[in-house]
């Protein structure tokens, strides 16, 4: 176990700071008070966390720094999350939460450390919640009950058809979206530039079908699985409905047995569910956020899908091939190898910030995976037009 020094608690000061702009942020972005109200109890934990490590300096006979502002990773998801809204980055809060968790277990010297680790567990319990549609209680008595309550899970296995989705975030889409344009147009334009680089028509040409057929596949691709993905939430919605409908009341007891699960008392648990089950609309609303972890106001839109793939792979597409709008030969051959290294290193830097890990490592991995493809389709081009000529 990580000893406990002035260092390490410098450390962990730092991070619970950034975790108190993050969830003060979040909850300040947030339009769904329940929502809010979770991401503000989280908060209050990391402050009190926060003066664990500033009372343990103290105790160091170290000096405790002045507030500075958050880390570029905890920047970039207040953004996303003032851009998407808080559940587009939930994934990536998610996996900052484990990386505390973590941290910490391998520090737990100390009653105080533990408490903190298990705390940032049950950060992660209320994610689960909330992104399950589940109100979050803010007593220590709910907290108590989540840390003991299953999985709702049980229930909706019980029927073959009940399958929880798994949605990729808009911004992991994104950043993908714009390392595949990149990598796949930088590796045809090298390649023709390799076997026609007397000819900058010809490579120009290449890039721009590239980018289009690409493009166009990608968003071809995407809307495809997107409306596929919807037709099936559809689906699943109908057949909840059409159950509500054919047996009313075993509805209205699985319902229960969810709340119980939660950790609600039986007669609390049937007494809520009777009382959802009066309003028929409600009820649907309930089952398929409860039973089947869908939104139905959420279920994605097809063409937006689509539209997002286009774009993402179109501006990464279009780097390698702008520079042959102003003309040929090796300098502008230098130039689009240069600037699509430059953004394969800044397309690995965001991957790092979904990741967690180091914007070196992540820049320099994607920038070499590019360079390799660059390197492999110009010497085979090169190879293909000396036979050709």
């Amino acid at each position: 176990m990580a000893q406990i020094d002035i260092p390490t608690s410098l450390d962990n000061l730092k991070l619970e700071r950034d975790a108190i702009v993050l969830y003060d942020a979040l909850s300040a972005i947030e339009n769904d008070p329940h929502r809010a109200a979770a991401f503000e109890r989280i908060a209050s934990n990391e402050r009190r966390h926060a003066g664990i490590w500033a009372d343990k300096l103290k105790e160091l006979g170290a000096d405790i720094p002045p507030i500075g502002g958050p880390r570029a990773r905890v920047r970039f998801i207040i953004l996303a999350a003032r851009l998407f809204g808080t559940r587009a980055v939930a994934d990536l809060v998610k996996a900052l939460e484990g990386d505390e968790e973590d941290l910490y277990d391998a520090q737990a010297t100390s009653p105080e450390v533990a408490a903190i680790a298990a705390d940032e567990r049950e950060h992660a319990r209320i994610w689960a919640q909330l992104e399950n549609g589940a109100m979050v209680d803010a007593s220590r008595d709910g907290v108590a009950a989540a840390r003991q309550a299953g999985s709702a899970a049980e229930v909706g296995a019980r029927e073959a058809w009940h399958r929880r989705s798994s949605r990729s975030g808009t911004l992991r889409a994104i950043i993908f979206g714009v390392s595949d344009g990149l990598v796949s147009n930088l590796s045809l334009v090298m390649g023709v530039a390799g076997a026609a680089s007397k000819n900058p028509s010809f490579i120009l040409l290449a890039g721009i079908a590239g980018l289009l057929a690409g493009a166009f596949s990608m968003a071809a691709g995407e809307y495809i699985s997107m409306q596929s993905q919807r037709e099936l939430f559809e689906r699943q919605i109908e057949l909840e409905r059409a159950e509500m409908e054919m047996m009313p009341e075993e509805e209205e007891a699985e319902l229960a047995a969810l709340y119980r699960s939660k950790g609600f008392a039986p007669e609390e648990a049937t007494r809520i569910a009777h009382r959802i089950f009066r309003d028929p609309k409600t009820a649907l609303d309930t089952l398929v956020r409860e039973e089947l972890g869908l939104d139905p106001d959420e279920l994605g839109s097809p063409w937006g899908a689509a539209a997002g793939s286009f774009v993402a792979f179109a501006i990464g597409a279009a780097v390698p091939v702008v520079p042959y709008l102003f003309g040929g030969g090796f300098t502008i051959l230098a130039i689009s190898l240069g600037v699509s290294l430059v953004a394969l290193f800044g397309v690995g830097a965001g991957v790092s910030l979904l990741t967690g890990r180091s914007l070196v490592f992540s820049g320099v991995r994607q920038l070499s995976i590019g360079l390799a493809a660059a390197i492999v389709t110009y010497a085979i081009g090169s190879l293909i037009g000396v036979s050709t000529s």
